[in-house]
């Protein structure tokens, strides 16, 4: 009859318990953190992701299922170096139409 008179809370046991609990809570969160990143290692999506868009130190993230690309850039504006080949046309139905130009 001595375990009816027993206080529970001087049990160790019962506090190894609630940290269990606890782990298995911030295990649970950074799997849904993991899951909704849209960089995460187990989709096969395509995804770009921009950082500091339109500043000095802007850098971009393509992932191609697996593949990841990082670029970065150099601060310099482009430059083209083409010749200019044609004119294209928007129509009201909205087609476009490339007329290229005579050499």
């Amino acid at each position: 009859m001595r375990f009816l008179t027993e206080d529970d809370s001087d049990d160790p046991l019962l506090s190894v318990v609630n940290l269990i609990d606890l782990f298995l809570v911030v295990i649970a969160i950074l799997l849904v953190i993991v899951v909704t990143n849209p960089l995460n290692p187990f989709s096969a999506k395509k995804v770009v992701v921009v950082e500091n868009p339109g500043e000095a130190n802007m850098t971009m993230i393509v992932k191609d299922g697996q593949e990841l690309t990082k670029y970065t850039t150099s601060g310099e504006i482009g430059e083209g170096r083409g010749v200019r080949a044609g004119i294209t046309y928007r129509l009201p139905d909205g087609r476009m139409i490339y007329v290229p130009e005579g050499q």
